[in-house]
């Protein structure tokens, strides 16, 4: 199984962090709230786990395949984006310090490593180690054991996200809630929501598990629909917590995943990377561009204007993330000729 194999997902990569750029920012909110609801905040759900099952498919798959034998690439994954993780953390810190969101104790330290994240966008990094860790583990005793649990974990994770308004009135569901949320402040985590999408990705390596170009393109036309449905209505309702979590979401996720995986040939090998980037340092672009606006006493136009300031946060994380990978290029270059073709 070779990435280089399947343009459709790396072209997408780039696509998934730019509607993570949105998540962040409401683009349309300058013209219509209602868009980011069914745009922004239903329909670019799929950007995170549309990652988790790249993850499942590449990483996962061939790991479960080889019956749990060749662990290289999976304890690469964990690996590399604990260092990732760490060294964001480190970065984010002066930004952290500067808005005053530095935990104040050891409960809250640990909750934010382990669950919310160091800084509002990397809870992404320690919810895969975690979701990883548990399918691999569940996989262990059987792939029946990995998808009951998948399931189960993610509809108690909706109740507590996208539909809590429907059991917070509950005594002892709420206490439930209260409990989950001392420790982690949404059921978008390691536990409750990125085992489904790590789960779909490693059953869609096998062939069997996949359906029809038929069968993907009639999914994605009856379920894109009712995610948008969903997504408005549960706002329209007040019955959300937050937003991450819809029921029809994995259903959309199964359908498109295998329809990108149709699309072949070989897209630029820095895709990737540059999509890992992007999501990295848009948090630190939109302080950037925020910053430069006040300053220049531009606000008005960068800041005020939702769907400018998304255009600059894209252009120029999109831009200064393909600068780092075009800087480290150069250095790996330099550094092979230094030590020559002899060295080891």
């Amino acid at each position: 199984m070779q990435n280089k194999n399947y343009a459709g997902i790396d072209y997408f990569r780039i696509l998934a962090a730019w509607m993570v750029v949105a998540i962040h920012i409401a683009p349309f909110a300058v013209w219509n709230p209602t868009l980011d609801v069914l745009l922004t905040y239903s329909l670019f759900r799929i950007a995170v786990p549309f990652f988790l099952m790249t993850t499942g498919f590449f990483v996962l798959g061939p790991y479960i395949q080889s019956g749990l034998r060749k662990t290289n690439r999976f304890s690469s994954y964990l690996k590399h984006n604990l260092w990732l993780y760490l060294t964001a953390t480190i970065l984010y810190l002066p930004i952290s310090w500067y808005a005053g969101n530095l935990p104040h104790n050891v409960k809250e330290f640990l909750k934010a490593l382990c669950f919310d994240g160091t800084f509002y966008h990397l809870w992404y990094f320690p919810a895969a180690i975690i979701g990883c860790w548990i399918v691999v583990l569940l996989v262990r005793i059987s792939m029946r054991a990995a998808c009951i649990y998948s399931v189960a974990a993610y509809i108690v994770g909706l109740a507590g996200d996208s539909y809590y308004g429907l059991i917070s009135s509950v005594p002892f569901l709420k206490e439930f809630y209260d409990v989950l949320f001392s420790f982690s402040s949404y059921t978008r985590n390691g536990f409750f929501f990125t085992p489904i999408f790590l789960f779909l990705g490693l059953a869609i390596a096998t062939p069997q598990n996949r359906c029809s170009k038929f069968a993907c393109k009639w999914g994605l036309a009856i379920f894109v629909p009712i995610l948008l449905l969903e997504g408005f209505w549960t706002d329209f309702l007040h019955l959300q917590r937050h937003n991450s979590m819809y029921l029809s979401l994995p259903l959309v996720m199964y359908f498109l995943f295998q329809m990108l995986l149709q699309v072949r040939g070989q897209a630029p090998y820095y895709l990737r990377k540059t999509s890992t980037l992007l999501y990295l340092v848009h948090p630190a672009v939109i302080v950037l561009v925020r910053g430069l606006a006040k300053f220049t006493g531009l606000t008005q136009i960068f800041v005020d204007n939702s769907m400018i300031l998304y255009g600059s946060v894209c252009f120029l994380s999109t831009a200064c993330s393909a600068g780092i990978l075009f800087y480290l290029g150069r250095r790996n270059v330099k550094c092979a000729k230094r030590e020559g073709p002899g060295s080891s």
